[in-house]
């Protein structure tokens, strides 16, 4: 955002006004489906934490009981040290900001942004100036006498950003704020939306199904499912060592392979391996809920894939190499996408950089290899998740 302008006085009121916030054993339930199911988080003042997750991990439940729009069924709901439990919303020292904007037709921007504080009484001169402050930190004070069907989507999303902000609460929630944009504007707007909260200093909760939106913008991602939090941690740490086989596929792109998990033996006491009627994968990086001699997934990212049109293997030999026919080929700008279709009928995507990829026509025996250390092992628990089909998935509720 361009005119980060906001007065050292403002800013130093926005900051003081950060709050952490605090989920302890929060249950929601409607009817007999449990929303979210005994959740615990914690938030540092000033963080920006994203809710990550499909539809119905209950990702937006949780946004609307930390707004005070849903009530829990069993819990506590602190922020800045303070139970809001029972709070009304309109007493909860959060704004909300959603994906439609439902800003005023009739009014300008500036009358948009100054609604709020008109309605709590904020004396005019006092109003004035807070107005100036918030749309000069969405770079909209130049755009203030305009009315919404003027601007552009993320000019209204900015203002939407603005009448929050000059409110100055201790919280920001952000319910999927940038999902009406394209996605050109939405990647701008992701930058733009980071640095508007380094520079306020307040603290940021977003809800987003959007992995790309989650993984650029946040100090950490709370990734969900059914209810409950899979993995807590940076978004280095949630790509490159994902705590669960949900996670590791929901973040990024992931091949999954299935069959039974071994120690490989007492001279490689650090790797297991999964075996199949059609592979044998060696991996360095095991879970917690890997079993040996029980059902097993390997993974491997799309990036760690090599494909050559001669064998090669990476440790031992013979370790993680595969052979199959190349599928198909796509160029998507620096990257080439090759899909390989393995001698039992599953497929393996290698996305390798153009400058490194071999170049290779369809229909042509291949072979697929990678090392281990970039495999991980997950227990198979989650396996109906992550090898479901998409189009057989029946609809969920709202998340």
């Amino acid at each position: 955002m361009g005119g980060l302008g906001v007065s050292p006085e403002g800013a130093a009121e926005l900051r003081a006004g950060a709050g952490s916030v605090e989920i302890g054993g929060v249950t929601k339930r409607f009817g007999t489906m449990t929303a979210v199911d005994a959740l615990d988080l914690r938030v540092a003042a000033g963080e920006f934490l994203s809710l990550l997750g499909p539809s119905g991990c209950g990702k937006t439940t949780t946004l609307r009981m930390l707004a005070g729009f849903e009530h829990p069924d069993a819990g506590i709901i602190r922020i800045s040290g303070q139970d809001m439990t029972n709070i009304p919303a309109h007493k909860r020292p959060v704004n909300t900001v959603f994906q439609h904007y439902a800003l005023f037709p009739h009014m300008t921007v500036a009358e948009n942004v100054a609604y709020g504080l008109r309605q709590s009484g904020t004396p005019k001169g006092e109003l004035t100036t807070r107005v100036a402050e918030a749309l000069d930190m969405v770079d909209m004070s130049r755009l203030a006498k305009r009315r919404p069907k003027q601007l552009s989507g993320g000019q209204q999303q900015r203002v939407a950003l603005a009448r929050a902000l000059v409110n100055r609460p201790a919280v920001l929630l952000l319910d999927e704020p940038l999902g009406a944009l394209d996605r050109k504007l939405r990647q701008e707007m992701q930058i733009e939306l980071k640095l508007l909260q380094t520079q306020v200093g307040i603290t940021f909760i977003y809800v987003t199904h959007d992995q790309e939106e989650a993984l650029s913008m946040s100090d950490r991602i709370a990734v969900m499912l059914s209810g409950r939090i899979e993995q807590l941690a940076g978004p280095e740490e949630i790509y490159d060592a994902p705590a669960t086989a949900f996670v590791a596929g929901f973040i990024g792109s992931q091949n999954f392979l299935p069959g039974k998990a071994w120690p490989v033996g007492k001279h490689r006491p650090d790797a297991t391996v999964v075996t199949n009627t059609g592979w044998k994968v060696v991996g360095l990086r095991r879970a917690a809920d890997v079993v040996e001699g029980a059902d097993a997934l390997a993974a491997v990212r799309p990036e760690h894939v090599i494909v050559t049109a001669v064998e090669a293997s990476h440790g031992e030999a013979g370790e993680n190499t595969l052979r199959g026919t190349l599928a198909g080929v796509a160029h998507l700008g620096e990257l080439i996408q090759y899909v390989v279709r393995l001698p039992t009928g599953q497929e393996l995507v290698s996305r390798r950089p153009r400058a490194d990829a071999a170049r290779l026509e369809p229909g042509r025996e291949v072979w697929c290899s990678w090392d281990p250390a970039n495999v991980h092992i997950f227990g198979a628990g989650q396996a109906d998740v992550v090898l479901a089909d998409p189009a057989e998935e029946s609809p969920a509720p709202t998340g």
